[in-house]
């Protein structure tokens, strides 16, 4: 599994589609027989108590991408927070058994674990 992780608008989604991955092998915030799974993120956020079942679920994809949460200001609001501390959390599961891990800014995938498949390392320069 690929675990790609970035801020919003980071080229996430484009990262996948340059592993070969069409957009109808993506779910939105779905969990169904899709390879890609985008905005994990809104799974936690809507219930943030499910996270342990949705991290085995998870590491049946080819490729999760996470939007980053942990970043800025803390929220005063408690689910707010309790939500970002379960994404962040899922995500160093998810990272501990990814094969490869990518760090997208601004169009730019850095791999922070493994490394990537010679298609997309082919595409991405």
């Amino acid at each position: 599994m690929i675990l790609v992780v970035g801020g919003q608008g980071a080229g996430k989604r484009t990262f996948a589609r340059s592993l070969g991955y069409e957009d109808g092998e993506m779910a939105d915030a779905c969990l169904n027989d899709l390879p890609v799974i985008f905005h994990v993120e809104r799974m936690v956020f809507a219930c943030p108590e499910n996270a342990e079942a949705l991290y085995e679920a998870l590491l049946t994809k080819k490729v999760v991408i996470c939007n980053e949460v942990g970043s800025g200001v803390i929220p005063t609001d408690q689910e707010e927070r309790l939500g970002r501390e379960a994404v962040g959390r899922l995500c160093i599961r998810l990272a501990q058994q990814a094969d490869a891990v990518v760090r997208m800014v601004c169009g730019i995938p850095s791999v922070i674990k493994g490394s990537l498949p010679e298609t997309a390392e082919e595409e991405c320069l």
